[in-house]
């Protein structure tokens, strides 16, 4: 067993830690593919324990509470071709978090972040590819080993782009699935691609990847994600 603490610079609402990047952090204690569930809001600046209850499933504890559970499952994933990276820029243009944002100053998406401290990633919608995208050169300031981005960044990254398909109502992440194909590094020029996959009620599913600028693919999510009712700010999510 091992603690972590969330930092506060790590936020998705204001008082929550952004559910893919601690979904990253407690997939990466995995690696490679594996599904993270969130049970409750993930708790910022204290001290939570992560412990491997079996082989091939970790558990993030707030005390008795249960955060998120990830286990090792392989990930299918049908993925559009990439958008340019021209595209991708032309559609972050038209980021509708820049005219309202549920919540603004979220690590990945938010535009009230100031600069250098957020992921700066505002994918808009491309109409004849019916997927969102954003451009994507990770600062320099981002969490990075030689330059190699940590993983819950990059799993952050796939978070958010996977909700701005589905836009329309606040809504929030319940498990993502993911898998890291390749590296990123900070400074290099990526896309960021969204798209929906099915809706049932309030539930919401996507898929999202990142690409090379190239147009391979080096990272890929499956999302789903749980419409708030107007009274709710907590939500739990079965395994």
């Amino acid at each position: 067993m091992s603690s972590i603490v969330i930092d506060g610079r790590f936020n998705g609402p204001p008082d929550s830690g952004n559910g893919g990047y601690v979904c990253g952090v407690v997939g990466a204690a995995l690696g490679g593919p594996c599904s993270a569930t969130l049970r409750k809001p993930p708790p910022l600046h204290r001290e939570l324990s992560l412990e491997s209850a079996k082989s091939g499933q970790v558990t993030l504890r707030d005390q008795a509470d249960i955060v998120c559970v990830a286990k090792v499952q392989p990930l299918t994933l049908d993925i559009p071709e990439a958008p340019s990276f021209e595209e991708a820029v032309e559609a972050s243009r038209r980021f509708p978090g820049y005219e309202t944002h549920p919540f603004p100053t979220c690590f990945v998406c938010g535009p009230g972040r100031p600069a250098r401290d957020g992921m700066n990633i505002f994918p808009g919608w491309i109409e004849e590819r019916q997927l969102v995208a954003a451009p994507w050169t990770p600062d320099t300031s981002m969490p990075n080993q030689g330059k190699r981005l940590h993983d819950e960044i990059v799993w952050a990254a796939l978070d958010c782009t996977g909700y701005f398909p589905h836009l329309g109502a606040a809504a929030v992440l319940a498990r993502l699935h993911a898998e890291i194909l390749h590296p990123t590094r900070v400074a290099e020029r990526y896309v960021v691609a969204g798209w929906q996959t099915g809706v049932e009620g309030r539930r919401l599913w996507s898929g999202s990847a990142v690409f090379a600028e190239d147009g391979r693919p080096l990272a890929l999510a499956a999302s789903t994600w749980v419409v708030l009712k107007p009274d709710q700010t907590d939500f739990r999510v079965a395994t």
